[in-house]
């Protein structure tokens, strides 16, 4: 007799891991290879030192929604906060892919995407990006009106290339996706890397209540939080509602919330840790 056996989409997959080993300079995880600044340590612990412990956290984290919100200029309605981008993904795909729906990708770009649309049923599709890696914006609009995937994905910077899309591309598909009724998600887990030119372009630009389009982030990067995961995604707040339904309730621990508020006293400092990285890519270029 058998034992219990998964889902077959599960059965024939492989695991998606990264190699952890003990070295300053981790380019295959893409860590911050400097820690949060000195004296972030002592400043978590005088925070901690209030915490109700045998309380459970905020349920929406308000507070760091609100904070998050502050820095792009939007409301806390329009901010949903996860353990890292990751699980934004999921929680996005829980909600909007699955069994019966389709999934949109231009390869080569993030595995995970394509990983956790397969881990909740959704069948992939994906399309060839330009040899120079970028997506031609009208090759992107008309594999989103032939296909019509429920889910889009465009990652900008895409990784592991790290090419950024034109405004133009982003663009075109977001109006490809609205006109049948997709959802367009933009992953800009490394948008801080970008480059340094003034305005810089982000899908944030393009975020409004009426767009359906999903900008997801990271602390992990630019931030230098990748021990803590915590992600978060800008979108519109009819979207962001459906997200609470369908993640696990308290799912973002206290100490979690209060490292992100304590972060984002100095938001400056990510854009001049990334910077301080831009430049020393420059200088090997």
């Amino acid at each position: 007799m058998s034992g219990p056996q998964p889902r077959r989409e599960v059965a024939g997959m492989k695991g998606y891991h990264s190699a952890q080993v003990d070295v300053r300079v981790r380019l295959n995880t893409n860590e911050s290879p400097d820690a949060p600044p000195e004296g972030f340590s002592a400043a978590l612990a005088e925070r901690l030192a209030g915490i109700d412990w045998n309380r459970y956290p905020s349920r929406s984290a308000e507070e760091l929604r609100s904070g998050i919100a502050d820095l792009h200029g939007t409301s806390q309605e329009n901010v949903f906060a996860a353990n890292g981008s990751n699980e934004v993904i999921q929680t996005l795909l829980l909600g909007y892919a699955g069994p019966g729906r389709r999934v949109g990708l231009f390869s080569p770009t993030y595995a995970l995407h394509a990983h956790i649309a397969r881990v909740v049923g959704s069948e992939v599709i994906t399309a060839p990006r330009r040899p120079d890696f970028r997506v031609e914006a009208g090759a992107a609009a008309r594999f989103a009106a032939a296909e019509q995937p429920d889910v889009l994905f465009l990652c900008s910077p895409n990784n592991p290339t790290g090419t950024v899309e034109d405004p133009e591309t982003v663009q075109a598909a977001l109006e490809a996706v609205a006109g049948y009724g997709g959802l367009l998600i933009t992953d800009e887990a490394y948008v801080q890397f970008a480059g340094r030119e003034p305005g810089r372009f982000s899908a944030v630009d393009l975020l409004a209540e009426d767009a359906p389009l999903v900008v997801c982030r990271t602390f992990s990067k630019a931030w230098a939080l990748a021990a803590v995961r915590l992600g978060y995604a800008l979108a519109p707040a009819h979207i962001t509602e459906e997200l609470h339904k369908v993640v696990l309730p308290y799912h973002l621990d206290v100490m979690t919330q209060e490292i992100g508020l304590l972060c984002l006293q100095d938001a400056a400092a990510a854009d001049r840790r990334a910077a301080g990285i831009v430049t020393e890519r420059e200088n090997l270029a």
